[in-house]
């Protein structure tokens, strides 16, 4: 991981259309329960509440967080709803995870809402 007293921040990626932004769906879900994928040594299973349904994620935060389960288990956060399911180490994950600074090497956090909100509000 990078040390953030020697962050650059990446380049702006390519503008994008409204419409493009639009296609994702971007929603508040809370994190039910927490539990590891046995055949992964980075991956954990969130059951993830959004109000009318529940969803199974995978994120790969083993290595990044000493417990998962107590430091995340509980909380709100942001999540793409509609990828295509994608099968990871034996178990289907039905969304995404947001999380800030995964992509520029620094320790992620979660993206969350400032306050609690309804699960299955929408982002954007």
């Amino acid at each position: 991981m990078v040390d953030s007293t020697s962050f650059t921040p990446a380049a702006i990626k390519p503008n994008i259309t409204h419409q493009d932004f639009e296609k994702l769906d971007v929603r508040v879900g809370t994190i039910e329960l927490v539990e590891e994928v046995k055949k992964s040594d980075k991956l954990v299973k969130l059951t993830v509440d959004f109000g009318d349904h529940k969803r199974t994620i995978l994120v790969g935060m083993k290595k990044e967080r000493a417990d998962p389960k107590k430091e995340v288990e509980g909380r709100q956060a942001l999540f793409i709803v509609n990828l295509e399911p994608r099968k990871m180490a034996g178990e289907i994950s039905e969304g995404m995870m947001f999380d800030i600074g995964y992509a520029d090497n620094l320790l992620p956090v979660l993206a969350v809402p400032e306050k609690p909100i309804p699960n299955g509000t929408r982002a954007g």
